[in-house]
């Protein structure tokens, strides 16, 4: 509530006592308002205007930007591992790193970084939900390019095992609530530090040590899902890490004294061990089986690893409807059958040129009535002795005996 004290006008001088419950407070007029609007206004006013307008389009860009460059640099890594092969030098699958040697893979590195830059862009400007489904075109980018550039190829059930695999996590990603908005780094440590998330985190990695010592020198080489395991699982990791590192980033720039906080740090170290062995188990898989199975499995397996740790580190189940915990429980069991179909058929021969035909087949012509000869017509039987009489040279003669 407002009320005029000494002068009744708004001149400059006036008082005003303004009112808020028991408390007064008296201001006093020093100054009329500048007709001018403030360069800094119309700054703001048009950084708003285009967040709400093109904020959408330019993260969407980024996205189909980022499935492209994602797609591309599987298939140069790729390229550059058969270079490797091809010169005699030690494979990835046999320990060997003479890769870091070559253009090719290289040039697949680079590019997967510039695509997971611009999806860490994506992010900032448009909702997870449309982004996250999108990377499923890397997959069938990655496919397009292996036909024409690796010569590999899919059968019939592992194409539609790839495809329910993509709706499966498009469903389950789609259904899955949004993350909490953390915005310091105390409030991301203090998050890490629930018991939930240490217990998930230990159990993960766990998990990683026993397939990386034990079952993958045993049968990484005949079971593709081994590699791909454990990039996906160490994958979680470097998500949490990358989340974390931009929080710090942006805390930096607002002025917050992140330097002196350890988390940063921490995060940096396991979001370096992360990728490093990320990259060396994706380059064994890579080494021994398809591209075109490699590539649909890991992003999967990563993608379902990634929402559940998101669920566990922010408690986001508190806020699922039924649902929503319907539709992940859902699209989880279809990614289950995907994965079943592209990996458990792969050898089969399988195209749409060997399903039965679904035309009806057509309806034979009737056969002719046999002609009926009677024992009277003795001209016909005599003719038909003598056509028979002639043997074959692959057939007996015969005899006809004709009784009156």
């Amino acid at each position: 509530m407002e009320l005029p004290a000494s002068n009744a006008s708004c001149e400059n001088g006036s008082l005003i006592s303004l009112y808020c419950s028991s408390q007064q407070v008296l201001c006093r007029i020093v100054g009329d308002l500048s007709p001018e609007v403030p360069s800094s206004a119309i700054s703001n006013s048009w950084q708003e205007r285009f967040r709400q307008n093109y904020s959408f389009y330019v993260g969407l860009g980024l996205a189909l930007l980022s499935s492209f460059l994602i797609g591309t640099s599987v298939i140069l890594k790729k390229k550059g591992l058969q270079r490797l092969v091809a010169s005699g030098a030690t494979r990835a699958v046999d320990g060997g790193y003479g890769y870091l040697k070559d253009t090719m893979w290289w040039a697949g590195f680079l590019t997967m970084a510039a695509g997971e830059i611009a999806n860490f862009g994506a992010y900032a400007f448009a909702p997870a939900t449309v982004v996250t489904p999108l990377g499923a075109l890397s997959i069938l980018i990655s496919a397009i390019l292996s036909s024409y550039f690796l010569g590999e190829s899919l059968n019939l059930l592992g194409k539609l095992g790839c495809a329910v695999c993509v709706a499966g996590s498009t469903v389950m990603v789609i259904h899955a609530p949004e993350e909490e908005k953390i915005t310091t780094v105390m409030e991301m440590a203090a998050k890490m530090k629930d018991t939930g998330y240490i217990v998930f985190a230990v159990l993960l990695l766990v998990s990683c040590l026993i397939l990386i010592f034990i079952i993958a020198p045993r049968y990484g080489q005949r079971n593709i899902l081994i590699y791909i395991v454990i990039c996906s699982v160490i994958g979680t990791f470097s998500v949490s890490a990358v989340k974390g590192l931009g929080i710090t980033i942006k805390n930096l720039f607002q002025g917050l004294p992140v330097v002196r906080h350890p988390l940063p740090y921490i995060l940096s170290l396991v979001l370096a061990l992360s990728l490093s062995t990320q990259v060396n188990f994706l380059n064994k898989a890579l080494d021994i089986f398809n591209t075109s199975l490699v590539f649909p499995i890991y992003y999967v397996f990563f993608t379902s690893l990634v929402v559940t740790s998101s669920i566990v580190l922010f408690k986001e189940w508190y806020s699922m409807s039924a649902v929503d915990i319907a539709g992940t429980l859902s699209g989880f069991v279809t990614i289950i059958l995907g994965v079943f179909m592209l990996h458990s058929f792969k050898d089969l021969d399988i195209s749409h040129t060997s399903l039965p035909h679904m035309h009806k087949n057509p309806t034979p012509a009737p056969a002719p009535e046999p002609s009926i000869i009677r024992l009277e017509d003795k001209n016909v039987l005599v003719d038909n002795i003598e056509l028979s009489s002639t043997p074959s040279p692959e057939k007996k003669p015969e005899v006809f005996i004709i009784h009156s």
